[in-house]
Protein backbone atom coordinates (compact mmCIF):
# COMPACT_ATOMS: atom_id res chain seq x y z
CA UNK A 1 0.00 0.00 0.00
CA UNK A 2 1.57 3.07 -1.36
CA UNK A 3 -0.44 6.70 -0.46
CA UNK A 4 0.82 9.89 -2.10
CA UNK A 5 -0.96 13.20 -1.81
CA UNK A 6 -0.89 16.15 -4.57
CA UNK A 7 -2.76 18.95 -5.77
CA UNK A 8 -5.01 18.21 -8.53
CA UNK A 9 -3.63 21.06 -10.23
CA UNK A 10 0.16 19.24 -10.56
CA UNK A 11 0.32 17.42 -13.48
CA UNK A 12 -0.44 13.92 -13.20
CA UNK A 13 2.13 11.09 -13.73
CA UNK A 14 1.95 7.37 -14.43
CA UNK A 15 3.99 6.99 -10.69
CA UNK A 16 0.34 8.84 -9.32
CA UNK A 17 -1.04 5.22 -9.67
CA UNK A 18 -4.93 5.33 -9.48
CA UNK A 19 -5.70 9.43 -8.77
CA UNK A 20 -8.62 9.58 -5.95
CA UNK A 21 -10.05 13.24 -5.82
CA UNK A 22 -11.11 13.81 -2.24
CA UNK A 23 -12.53 16.77 -2.04
CA UNK A 24 -16.95 17.41 -2.19
CA UNK A 25 -16.55 20.23 -5.10
CA UNK A 26 -15.22 20.12 -8.27
CA UNK A 27 -11.71 21.83 -8.42
CA UNK A 28 -12.29 25.44 -10.18
CA UNK A 29 -11.53 25.84 -13.77
CA UNK A 30 -10.31 21.82 -14.19
CA UNK A 31 -11.55 19.55 -16.83
CA UNK A 32 -11.74 16.27 -16.32
CA UNK A 33 -9.43 15.75 -18.40
CA UNK A 34 -6.85 18.23 -17.29
CA UNK A 35 -7.11 17.04 -13.55
CA UNK A 36 -6.64 13.24 -14.15
CA UNK A 37 -8.93 11.94 -11.61
CA UNK A 38 -9.64 8.41 -11.60
CA UNK A 39 -12.27 8.50 -8.81
CA UNK A 40 -14.30 11.10 -7.40
CA UNK A 41 -15.21 10.76 -3.67
CA UNK A 42 -16.86 13.92 -2.51
CA UNK A 43 -18.97 11.87 0.37
CA UNK A 44 -15.42 11.40 2.25
CA UNK A 45 -15.00 14.29 2.07
CA UNK A 46 -15.63 16.61 5.01
CA UNK A 47 -18.99 18.15 5.52
CA UNK A 48 -19.79 21.55 3.79
CA UNK A 49 -20.04 22.96 7.37
CA UNK A 50 -17.37 21.65 8.54
CA UNK A 51 -15.38 22.65 5.51
CA UNK A 52 -16.51 26.49 5.86
CA UNK A 53 -16.09 26.24 9.30
CA UNK A 54 -12.59 25.52 8.74
CA UNK A 55 -11.94 28.11 5.72
CA UNK A 56 -8.06 26.87 5.49
CA UNK A 57 -7.35 28.92 8.78
CA UNK A 58 -4.25 27.16 10.02
CA UNK A 59 -5.32 28.26 13.32
CA UNK A 60 -8.19 25.84 13.11
CA UNK A 61 -6.09 22.58 12.09
CA UNK A 62 -6.17 20.67 15.01
CA UNK A 63 -9.78 21.48 15.94
CA UNK A 64 -10.73 20.42 12.25
CA UNK A 65 -8.78 17.24 12.19
CA UNK A 66 -10.78 16.07 15.41
CA UNK A 67 -14.15 16.98 13.65
CA UNK A 68 -13.00 15.48 10.49
CA UNK A 69 -12.18 12.28 12.09
CA UNK A 70 -15.03 12.05 13.84
CA UNK A 71 -16.97 12.37 10.73
CA UNK A 72 -15.15 9.34 9.13
CA UNK A 73 -16.17 7.05 12.20
CA UNK A 74 -19.18 7.97 10.79
CA UNK A 75 -18.68 7.30 7.18
CA UNK A 76 -17.67 3.55 7.20
CA UNK A 77 -18.98 2.93 3.79
CA UNK A 78 -16.80 5.81 2.17
CA UNK A 79 -13.64 5.41 4.14
CA UNK A 80 -13.75 0.98 3.38
CA UNK A 81 -14.44 1.74 -0.25
CA UNK A 82 -11.31 4.47 -0.09
CA UNK A 83 -9.93 1.38 1.58
CA UNK A 84 -9.87 -1.28 -0.75
CA UNK A 85 -8.70 1.18 -3.77
CA UNK A 86 -5.36 1.36 -0.83
CA UNK A 87 -4.97 -2.20 -0.41
CA UNK A 88 -5.03 -3.26 -4.08
CA UNK A 89 -2.84 -0.18 -5.73
CA UNK A 90 -0.60 2.59 -5.43
CA UNK A 91 -2.88 6.27 -4.68
CA UNK A 92 -2.44 9.49 -4.93
CA UNK A 93 -4.98 11.41 -2.76
CA UNK A 94 -5.67 14.52 -4.88
CA UNK A 95 -7.34 17.88 -3.52
CA UNK A 96 -8.02 21.58 -4.50
CA UNK A 97 -7.03 23.40 -1.52
CA UNK A 98 -3.72 25.98 -1.86
CA UNK A 99 -2.51 25.08 1.97
CA UNK A 100 -0.75 22.23 1.22
CA UNK A 101 0.39 20.60 5.00
CA UNK A 102 -3.54 21.49 6.51
CA UNK A 103 -6.06 19.55 4.44
CA UNK A 104 -8.25 16.73 4.25
CA UNK A 105 -6.14 14.70 2.35
CA UNK A 106 -3.50 14.34 5.08
CA UNK A 107 -6.07 13.42 7.65
CA UNK A 108 -7.07 10.17 5.26
CA UNK A 109 -3.54 9.75 4.94
CA UNK A 110 -2.82 9.46 8.76
CA UNK A 111 -6.35 7.26 9.07
CA UNK A 112 -5.42 5.28 6.69
CA UNK A 113 -1.79 4.68 7.77
CA UNK A 114 -3.01 4.70 11.44
CA UNK A 115 -5.02 1.54 10.47
CA UNK A 116 -2.36 -0.61 8.34
CA UNK A 117 0.19 -0.21 11.56
CA UNK A 118 -2.63 -1.75 13.66
CA UNK A 119 -3.60 -4.50 11.36
CA UNK A 120 0.34 -5.20 11.25
CA UNK A 121 0.57 -5.67 14.92
CA UNK A 122 -2.49 -7.63 15.05
CA UNK A 123 -0.68 -9.94 12.39
CA UNK A 124 2.74 -9.64 14.38
CA UNK A 125 0.76 -10.89 17.41
CA UNK A 126 -0.50 -14.51 15.78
Amino acid sequence: MKIKIKRVYEKPSKADGIRILVDRLWPRGLTKEKAGVDLWLKDIAPSTELRKWFAHDPKKWNEFRKKYLQELKNNKEQVSNLRKHVKNSSVTLVYGARDQENNEAHVLEELLSLNRTKNEKDINRT
